[in-house]
C-alpha cells in the first residue's frame, strides 16, 4: 500500500473540507491539529482550494493534506504543486487515475459498484473511495461488494457521521472514513474554529473508545492509604507491579494519536498476533505506574 494511504489508515478519519475563503485555511488547519486530526481533504469545489492547500502546507508542514473532488489532470497538477499529498475523486475517472499512477501520486477514485473496483484493480490500486456511501448502500453494500476483492480496501465518504463512524471502521476492509460533520461549511464561514476543535476531539474519543480496564496496585504498605488497604483485602493485589491497563477500539490508531500528542511508546513491549498489534506500553512510567494499552 502507498505510504500516504498507510498514514491515512493510522489516522482513521479524513476531514473533508470546503473552503470558500483562503484566509480560513490556517485557522481551520490549526483547529484540526489541536483536535488531534492533522489531516484534511480540501475539495476543489471552490476557487479557494488551491491557495488553501498551499497555506496549510506552508503553515503546517507535518499535516497530511490532500485534494478532493478532483475531476481533471490539470487539477491534479495544481493540487500537487500547492502541496497536496493525495488525490480523491468522486467517481472513477480513468484519465485522472492513470495520470496519478504514472506520477506516483496516491489516488483514491470514487467507486459505487464492482465494475469501478475492477477498473481500479486493473490500474494497480488497492484502495478506493466508496461514494456516496450511505446513499449507495452503506456498509452492507461494501461488505457484499468487497467479498471477491480480497486485497481491496475502501474509504467510504458521504453520510458518515458520529452515529455510524465506528460501525464502518469496525469492518477490516475499511481503510478510513471521510467526513465533514466536524468541519461543516457554516462553522468555517462563521469562524467557529473552537467548535471545530471540540467536535474533532469528540470524533477522536468516539473512534478510539479508550476505557480503563483495570488498575493493579502495589503491595500494601503504610503509604498506600486506606483505599488501597480495603481494596487489597478484597482483591488481593499482592506483589503485582503498578499497572494501568487501557483498552482501545483500534490500538494502532490510538498509538498514532498519542504519538502525535507527544507520548512515546516502548517498542520492545509490543505484542502481536497474526500481524495485529495486541498490546503496547508507554515508554516511561507515570507516577510509578506502567501504562499499558491493549486492543479490545
Amino acid at each position: 500500500m502507498n505510504e500516504v494511504l498507510e498514514k491515512i489508515q493510522k489516522i482513521g478519519i479524513v476531514p473533508v473540507v470546503a473552503l470558500h475563503r483562503a484566509e480560513d485555511a490556517k485557522p481551520l488547519a490549526k483547529a484540526l491539529c489541536l483536535g488531534g486530526l492533522p489531516c484534511a481533504e480540501v475539495t476543489f469545489r471552490t476557487e479557494a482550494a488551491e491557495e488553501s492547500i498551499r497555506i496549510m502546507r506552508e503553515e503546517f508542514p507535518d499535516m497530511l493534506i490532500g485534494a478532493g473532488t478532483v475531476l481533471t489532470t490539470e487539477q491534479v497538477d495544481l493540487a500537487v504543486k500547492a502541496g497536496a499529498e493525495f488525490i480523491v475523486s468522486p467517481g472513477f475517472n480513468r484519465k485522472v487515475v492513470e495520470h496519478c499512477v504514472k506520477k506516483g501520486i496516491a489516488v483514491t477514485p470514487g467507486t459505487s459498484g464492482p465494475s469501478d473496483v475492477e477498473q481500479a484493480i486493473e490500474l494497480g490500486l488497492d484502495v478506493v473511495k466508496f461514494f456516496p456511501a450511505e446513499t449507495a448502500g452503506g456498509l452492507k453494500m461494501i461488505k457484499s461488494m468487497s467479498a471477491p476483492y480480497t486485497n481491496m480496501k475502501f474509504m467510504p465518504t458521504g453520510g458518515i457521521s458520529a452515529s455510524n463512524l465506528n460501525e464502518y471502521l469496525a469492518f477490516p476492509k475499511i481503510l478510513a472514513c471521510g467526513g465533514s460533520w466536524m468541519v461543516k461549511s457554516e462553522l468555517v464561514d462563521k469562524g467557529e474554529f473552537d467548535e471545530i476543535t471540540r467536535l474533532t476531539k469528540e470524533a477522536i474519543k468516539l473512534m478510539l473508545g479508550l476505557e480503563i480496564l483495570h488498575v493493579q496496585f502495589p503491595k500494601r504498605d503504610e503509604k498506600s492509604g486506606k483505599v488501597v488497604e480495603i481494596l487489597d483485602d478484597l482483591l488481593s493485589f499482592g506483589e503485582e507491579r503498578k499497572v494501568v491497563t487501557i483498552s482501545a477500539n483500534y490500538l494502532d490508531r490510538a498509538k498514532n494519536y498519542l504519538e502525535f500528542r507527544g507520548l512515546e511508546f516502548d517498542l520492545d513491549s509490543v505484542e502481536y498476533q497474526d500481524g495485529k498489534m495486541l498490546s503496547i506500553a508507554l515508554k516511561d512510567e507515570t507516577a510509578g505506574y506502567t501504562i499499558l494499552f491493549v486492543q479490545k
